[in-house]
C-alpha cells in the first residue's frame, strides 16, 4: 500500500514570503493566498506599499526541498525598479538601506 503525498498538488514552484515589521505589534510573517506568492506579485505588491516595513524575504520550493533567505536578491530587484520608475515608494526606504548594510 503506497501512502499518499503530503505536499500540494502543484507544488513545484517558489513561494516568496515576506517578514514584516508592524511597530508595536510586532514582527509577522504576512499572510497571503497560494496565487500571491509567487516572485513577480510579491515585487509589484512591495512597490504598491502593500506591506508596512519589510524586515526580510525568504524563498522556498517544497518540491524541490530547498528554503533561502532571499532578501538582498529581491532588494536588488526593487532597486532596479525603482531606477526605472525614478522614484523610491516611501516604505521601501528603510528595507533597501538595510539590505544594503548587509551585504
Amino acid at each position: 500500500m503506497r501512502t499518499p503525498s503530503i505536499v500540494p498538488e502543484g507544488a513545484d514552484h517558489d513561494v516568496y514570503l515576506v517578514l514584516d515589521d508592524l511597530g508595536r505589534i510586532g514582527r509577522v510573517w504576512r499572510e497571503t493566498s497560494e496565487e500571491s506568492t509567487g516572485r513577480a506579485t510579491l515585487i509589484r505588491e512591495l512597490l504598491e506599499g502593500q506591506y508596512v516595513n519589510p524586515v526580510r524575504i525568504v524563498a522556498f520550493n517544497i518540491t524541490g526541498g530547498w528554503s533561502r533567505d532571499v532578501t538582498s536578491e529581491i532588494a536588488d530587484e526593487l532597486r532596479e525598479r525603482c531606477i526605472d520608475l525614478d522614484e523610491v515608494p516611501v516604505g521601501l526606504e528603510d528595507f533597501l538601506e538595510r539590505a544594503r548594510q548587509a551585504t
